[in-house]
């Protein structure tokens, strides 16, 4: 495996870039970009570009927000409505 290789981590099927390899007494140790983790090259395994996906963090507006939680108050409203059905004093 090289720099600029695409390696998966067998136990987890994370893919990363490989960025930086190290030799130690222990074993050669790989640097993912993934999680900036060092794994042990025994564990990973050659992997395609196109299993590489880059984390993208995206903004979330206010407004998106506020959005996911009137549906989620929809829901939980939705839940205790089903319930208050089934068991109509609570209990």
């Amino acid at each position: 495996m090289e720099i600029g290789d695409f390696a998966r981590y067998r136990n987890t099927g994370t893919v990363g870039k490989v960025v930086e390899i190290e030799d130690r007494p222990d074993g050669q140790w790989i640097l993912l970009d993934t999680y900036s983790l060092f794994y042990e090259s025994s564990t990973l395994e050659p992997a395609a570009e196109a299993d590489y996906k880059v984390k993208v963090l995206e903004e979330t507006s206010l407004d998106r927000q506020m959005e996911q939680a009137e549906r989620m108050k929809a829901q939980i409203e939705e839940a205790e409505s089903v319930i208050n059905r089934i068991t109509p004093s609570g209990t």
